[in-house]
């Protein structure tokens, strides 16, 4: 049993619990005494229980100091604290500061503006210059403008207005509710800045994102000769990193040298996170090296800095070194591989912190790796962490609904992201936005629009996201009156300015539908610059239409943005083959050689039972070759007998036998993960395919001939959308 090394049952109990107390009692001091060596609540109890029994909790002076250690203290609990205070008879002053200023501090700050409210109502006294700091604290946490001005106009009639703590409080509080102008109206009246001042309203300009202004102030603390401690100097590196002003840091170092002012570990991994971002990790090994002092964010820092510059080695390296591996510094690799398009390299690092057990996935883990299973198509590792989450009765939040929506939907199993979607109660714009692109992207546009608008009965807001994803889902649909609505309305109604990709879904839009030179004049009238991506939208569209002339206009303008793009040339190339233009193509296939411009390699992949499998166009080097190959010697007999021929223009434009080899039609990736889908999964499963290019039109209609012949659903994504082949058919209708 838990007790004090002086037990209570020592000391002499009065039965009377009216018996009146006195402060300076040897034996009454004892007790309070006790109060100062409890080191857990259990004994604070027991302290608590005898005070009751003497009579000694009556006492004012004695109630506080119990309630202060039952409020403020290492094993604090502020339900049991908030019974001590109601057991108190008359709580002073100081009591009544102490509860408010723990609800303060508290994940229910708004409590803390209850408790002083019933203050006033119940008690004789007026808030102090104590009182405000924490109410103030609290209406920050609470980002509740009008609350702290309320506080304010109360320190202003106080006769507190002068008390530079409690500025230095509004200066925060104005500062982070984003009123950068009221928080340097206050800085500017206090008469005697101090340090925490300057360095209030240096942080504050950083926060809001004026960093010219945060540094500009910091001169004039250098010329007022108030001399900067490491919190400023925080602030200043927390400005040089966002403007990614390398030199200006590096003067930063300097400084603080000259100066002489301690480099504790917060300054040195504000350090460290400078000239990460700055792009030189090399300052940064250097001071990393020279820190004796070192905690998971500087090694969390290490590892984020060397991932980010493709030096995965190194950053493996470093999470292998941390002397205690926390989920912080895993989260580093695994969320900096998933950013850089490495999916599954993400994957693998996350099956190495399983297998680890070093440390448990937290939220942010699950959200990376769910964004690496969304861009490989893994769905059995998704599900794993669906499950997990589950297990772990962890809350779904819009952060992590919104990654499982968008792993299910990119997975191709839509009605699970409508059944998460529809499971969660609270959603937020980035929530309908992630199912509505869901939507658009399995060809459900009506679906879509409809989704939008339910989003809008739900007094949801959208942004320039939501507006891309239906735009899209109307280019996928052939819905070209509701497109022209939407875009039309987004900056009026919704106050959303289209910017250059709601433009090129506009482009997309008309494109498909064949007016071509409503698209053309509606480039002519974009009040911004085209993108390279306006450009390729009508190029895309002038294939669908055979149009030549306008898609070497639209080819020429692209290549200006993007000279290096083998895209736009390839598509030109087939355009010019698809209308018999040979000899265009040639020219074209030449100028690709001579530039040293290489066609992207088309590219399948698969997963079965957790594992992914991977395809290139004639690909051998799966261990399952001989038996795919077989399989589709036998769909190539079958399409023969059903009368499928192969599209002979594709091949003709194909101008070398390497280049026939890579590309021949039977043997283009998404073809071979289809069959090898045939001999690896049973009748009653999907095939579930991910291709990093547009899927062309033999394998389009490929794909539905062996959905018909082998009675098979085929759920293909390619670089644009999701086809669903089932009985002969496809989701798109064509229209893709």
């Amino acid at each position: 049993m838990e007790t004090l090394s002086t037990p209570l049952v020592s000391l002499p109990i009065q039965a009377n619990p009216e018996a009146p107390t006195v402060k300076n009692d040897n034996r009454n001091r004892l007790v309070l005494s006790l109060i100062d060596r409890c080191i857990s609540l259990k004994q604070l109890k027991q302290v608590h229980a005898h005070m009751l029994r003497t009579g000694l909790f009556f006492d004012a002076y004695s109630a506080s100091k119990l309630f202060t250690a039952s409020t403020l203290s290492p094993f604090s609990s502020l339900e049991y604290a908030r019974k001590v205070f109601d057991e108190i008879p008359e709580p002073n002053l100081y009591t009544w500061n102490t509860l408010i200023r723990a609800y303060s501090w508290s994940p229910e700050p708004s409590k803390s503006v209850k408790i002083f409210l019933r203050m006033l109502c119940e008690s004789p006294y007026f808030p102090n210059k104590f009182t405000f700091p924490f109410l103030i604290k609290a209406a920050t946490k609470l980002l509740r403008l009008g609350v702290g001005q309320v506080f304010h106009g109360l320190v202003v009639k106080s006769s507190f207005g002068d008390d530079v703590f409690i500025l230095n409080s509004l200066i925060h509080f104005y500062a982070s509710c984003g009123d950068l102008d009221f928080a340097y109206r206050v800085f500017v009246r206090i008469g005697e800045k101090d340090v925490v001042s300057w360095n209030s309203m240096i942080s504050g300009f950083v926060q809001g994102g004026c960093f010219d202004k945060a540094l500009e102030l910091f001169r004039e603390m250098e010329a007022e000769n108030v001399k900067p401690n490491a919190v400023t100097m925080v602030g200043v590196l927390s400005a040089c990193t966002k403007m990614k002003d390398l030199e200006f840091g590096r003067w930063i170092r300097s400084y603080i040298e000259q100066n002489g002012i301690q480099m504790d570990l917060t300054l040195s991994n504000a350090m460290l996170d400078m000239y990460v971002k700055c792009g030189s990790v090399e300052d940064a090994k250097k001071l990393f090296d020279k820190m004796e002092e070192k905690d998971i964010v500087s090694w969390t820092t290490m590892i984020d800095g060397y991932a980010k510059l493709g030096e995965y080695d190194v950053a493996k390296s470093f999470l292998d070194a941390v002397p205690r591996q926390e989920i912080a510094t895993w989260n580093a690799l695994i969320s900096a591989y998933d950013q850089n398009g490495k999916p599954q390299e993400a994957l693998a690092i996350f099956r190495r912190l399983q297998l680890s057990k070093n440390a448990n996935p937290d939220e942010l883990t699950f959200v990376s790796t769910l964004s690496s299973c969304a861009q490989l198509g893994a769905m059995d590792v998704g599900e794993w962490i669906h499950e997990n989450i589950k297990k772990q009765r962890m809350k779904l939040n819009c952060h992590l609904t919104t990654s499982l929506i968008d792993m299910y939907s990119k997975c191709g199993n839509l009605e699970k992201a409508l059944e998460v979607f529809h499971f969660v109660e609270r959603r937020d714009v980035f929530v309908w936005s992630s199912m509505i692109a869901g939507l658009a992207m399995h060809g459900r546009g009506r679906d879509a629009i409809d989704l939008f608008f339910r989003m809008h009965e739900a007094k949801v807001r959208p942004n320039a996201v939501t507006f891309i994803n239906v735009l899209c889902a109307c280019s996928h649909t052939g819905l070209v009156e509701e497109g022209r609505m939407f875009f039309n309305q987004m900056e009026p109604v919704y106050g959303v300015v289209p910017g250059v990709k709601h433009y090129a879904c506009m482009v997309d839009i008309l494109g498909r539908a064949g007016l071509l030179e409503e698209a053309v004049e509606f480039i002519e009238k974009m009040p911004i610059t085209p993108s390279a991506s306006v450009w390729g939208a009508l190029l895309g569209a002038c294939k669908i239409h055979e149009n030549v002339e306008l898609a070497e206009q639209a080819c020429g303008r692209l290549l200006e943005l993007e000279p290096e793009n083998d895209g736009a040339l390839v598509l030109l190339s087939n355009i010019y083959a698809k209308t018999g233009k040979w000899d265009n193509v040639s020219e074209l296939r030449k100028r690709m050689r001579v530039s040293g411009l290489q066609k992207e390699r088309g590219c399948s992949s698969m997963e079965v039972n957790g594992t992914l499998h991977k395809f290139l166009a004639a690909d051998t080097s799966h261990p399952l070759s001989k038996e795919i190959y077989s399989k589709l010697d036998e769909i190539v007999a079958k399409l023969k007998s059903f009368g499928h021929v192969t599209n002979k223009a594709l091949l003709l434009q194909l101008v070398d036998e390497e280049d026939m080899k890579e590309q021949a039609l039977n043997l283009h990736s998404e073809k071979l993960a289809i069959a090898f889908g045939l001999i690896s999964t049973s009748p009653s499963q999907p095939i579930r395919i991910v291709k990093n290019l547009r899927v062309c039109g033999d394998c389009h209609t490929v794909a539905k001939l062996i959905s018909k012949l082998y009675d098979r659903e085929i759920l293909l994504r390619d670089r644009y959308r999701f086809h669903h082949f089932s009985g002969g058919n496809c989701s798109c209708m064509d229209y893709w």
